[in-house]
């Protein structure tokens, strides 16, 4: 005959494994130690040969430039489509209007 023991065991041992296992991860993440931000993962490279902050500020805003000046020459060149065609309609009715009365 079994005895009841182990029965009433299992589902107490195992509510005990549920709650220890996420304590312990929650402790090693405490005690572990942080990953600084100046500690940097590959191959460093000395500081003579990178370029400064500013200089990639000063070729980020080249760039930005560049592409507004090509967006304003693509929105006058549209513009002046735009126009051409609203002046070349307004043409045509008039001519169309002149053409009936």
């Amino acid at each position: 005959r079994e005895a009841p023991i182990p029965k009433m065991l299992a589902p107490c041992l195992l509510r005990r494994v549920l709650l220890t296992v996420p304590l312990v991860f929650v402790v090693a993440l405490l005690l572990a130690e942080p990953v600084r931000s100046d500690q940097e993962a590959g191959t460093a490279i000395p500081a003579e040969s990178r370029p400064c902050v500013d200089c990639h500020a000063f070729e980020f805003m080249q760039r930005a430039l560049q592409d507004l000046k090509k967006t304003a020459y693509n929105l006058d060149t549209r513009t002046e489509t735009l126009l051409l065609q609203v002046e070349k309609r307004n043409l045509c009715d008039c001519v169309t209007a002149n053409l009936l009365n």
